[in-house]
């Protein structure tokens, strides 16, 4: 399963979806719309000031009335400065809202990100899933904060224009109207246009940052093998893509612009005409005809504004609809929450029955695995690569569910397992052990949040692992590097060993723990996994064949099937088996 785009959603429906999301948008949405009109109102005390002082002050009857001029300069600045406050409070409370209501939207995007299966996360490049939450929600803040209280104001002033055009000459109102008509048949065209050409910008940045993250992560490989000017090649591609992408959006937002002003501009010629052959006539006077015009640019700049801000709104858009896409998709491995189980503590019975599985698109990799393993059993897992070994560990884990089949816990099936219980219950050591960026011991508190640091070194001597934490410079607190890369290899293992030890889980499940580690290191994590799995149900996923051998059941898995079941000493002794020949193949390894 794959990450939806939202593409299919229209820009009106991405819009009520995204304020359905973050409903801090909606608070106070009635007092800022109010505060937006004062604001509005104080905009068109200029043209009725100009008009009156004009009409009544300077051609009046009885001459020029400067007592009357001033009294309404007076009005007019009062009026203003208000009007000033109130936008200032406007943009205020949008700011405030706006800033909730996308931190709510990031954090929804990003919770639900890690409710998706590793399956669907992998569907989709790394960058281009963190650009969905970071610079798609920033784009929508960007028009949420700034070209949306534009088009609010935009919206506002159109409306009190039109009625104000209406009061002094409603043949001169509908002629802006008319000039304006065929405007809004174009706009509706261009917003189409502009709405598909950022849909493809978001993509575009996606897939830049996914390469940029790429290369930067595996710097290391790349110098290795030399491909940087591969590697720059692969990124300016992604770049240039952009580009194009961007510029095409723009010019289409330019087009929406340019005819917005070309309309306004001969909008404005052709009531100066009108207006003048009307004021000659004697059916304007000369202060209703100046007010007019400065009417007519009231309404005109918002038709321009809109158009301007065209291509923000539908870059927005294309943010949310991808926002929206990430949320929507559902979540493939589910947590049962209140409907599921809780399991009690104490050592985990294993069961898989029937199971199958296979990946989106691809073969089947499981084919009815049923395996049965006991409480306090240690296990390994043994086969060639691909066939199969960690996939089982993944089930066990619900980092994906079964195609077909069931796995049981304690006779429960894993599906009705709360994800509480079951994180406390099981856990996996993964062949690379991810460490932050951060302390040792803040990387050992991921499996005890609430530890003190005398149980983490109480933790560390009992796996016999004080030896090794002696020679880090700062101890507990040395500091571990991005990724863990302060540490070596071995090292980085051993702290995953030491962090599953403090979560002290039921089901430890260790996929090639040694794998990719120097022998010295090798012989103090065997040590640290004898105390490790003392005790409780340990899987292990062996490459190592010496984890086999001190294994109470080895499980042989080949090309997705059980195909050999029993101890260590049994299995070597079955003369052309499949067993047989891999620890034949790692003994001769050894000895050389």
């Amino acid at each position: 399963m794959s990450v939806r785009t939202g593409q299919e959603l229209s820009t009106w429906q991405t819009l009520r979806r995204g304020f359905a999301l973050s409903p801090e948008l909606r608070r106070g949405v009635g007092v800022t719309i109010a505060l937006a009109v004062v604001s509005t109102l104080g905009r068109i005390l200029v043209p009725i000031a100009v008009q009156q002082t004009i009409d009544r002050g300077i051609l009046a009857a009885g001459g020029p009335d400067p007592r009357l001029v001033t009294t309404l300069m007076l009005v007019t600045a009062l009026g203003v400065v208000l009007a000033g406050c109130a936008a200032y409070l406007v943009n205020l409370r949008l700011f405030r809202s706006s800033e909730g209501g996308l931190a709510t939207l990031r954090i929804t995007g990003f919770r639900h990100l890690h409710d998706l299966s590793m399956l669907t996360q992998n569907a989709e490049r790394r960058g281009a899933l963190v650009a969905r939450v970071t610079t798609d929600v920033d784009q929508i803040s960007q028009f949420v904060q700034f070209s949306g209280l534009m088009l609010l104001m935009a919206v506002l002033q159109l409306l009190v224009a039109s009625a104000l055009m209406l009061v002094y000459s409603p043949p001169l109102a509908l002629v802006v109207w008319l000039c304006f008509l065929p405007l809004a048949f174009v706009l509706r065209t261009f917003q189409g246009m502009v709405g598909r050409a950022y849909t493809v910008v978001r993509e575009r940045v996606g897939d830049m940052l996914a390469a940029i993250s790429e290369s930067v992560v595996g710097a290391a490989t790349i110098r290795a093998y030399g491909v940087q000017d591969r590697t720059a090649e692969r990124i300016d591609r992604t770049v240039e893509a952009h580009r194009r992408a961007a510029v095409g959006a723009q010019i289409r937002a330019v087009g929406a612009f340019t005819a917005g002003q070309f309309v306004a501009g001969m909008t404005t010629m052709i009531v100066l005409l009108i207006g003048t052959v009307l004021a000659t006539h004697g059916r304007l006077t000369l202060g209703e005809l100046l007010a007019f015009l400065f009417i007519v640019n009231l309404f005109t700049q918002p038709v321009q504004t809109a158009t301007e801000n065209l291509n923000e709104l539908q870059n927005a858009v294309a943010g949310w609809r991808r926002v929206i896409g990430l949320i929507d998709t559902p979540a493939d491995v589910r947590d049962p929450g209140d409907e599921g189980v809780d399991l009690p503590r104490g050592p985990i019975t294993v069961d898989f029955d029937g199971v199958r599985f296979g990946y989106p698109g691809g073969v089947e990799v499981l084919h009815g695995i049923d395996l049965h393993i006991g409480p306090r059993q240690r296990v390994a897992i043994v086969g060639e690569t691909g066939s199969g070994k960690t996939t089982l560990a993944k089930l066990l884990t619900r980092l994906m569910d079964a195609s077909d089949g069931e796995v049981r816990l304690d006779g429960v099936d894993i599906r009705r397992i709360r994800f509480s219980s079951l994180r406390s219950r099981v856990v996996l050591v993964p062949q690379e052990g991810f460490l932050f960026d951060d302390t040792l011991a803040a990387n050992l508190r991921f499996g005890a949040p609430e530890a003190t640091d005398d149980e983490l070194h109480l933790a560390i001597t009992e796996l016999g692992l004080d030896a090794w934490l002696a020679t880090l410079p700062h101890g507990l607190q040395t500091r571990v590097g991005q990724r863990g890369e302060s540490l070596s290899a071995g090292e980085r293992q051993l702290v995953a060993l030491a962090r599953a030890y403090l979560a002290d889980p039921d089901l430890l499940l260790l996929d090639e723990a040694t794998s990719a580690v120097d022998p010295a290191t090798e012989v103090r994590i065997q040590r640290a996994l004898e105390s490790l799995t003392s005790g409780r149900t340990s899987i292990a996923i062996a490459h190592r064949l010496s984890t086999a051998e001190a294994a109470d059941l080895v499980v042989v898995v080949d090309r997705g099937q059980i195909v050999q079941l029993g101890p260590h000493r049994e299995l070597v002794q079955a003369t052309g088996s499949v067993y047989a020949r891999l620890h034949a193949s790692w003994a001769t390894q050894q000895t050389h």
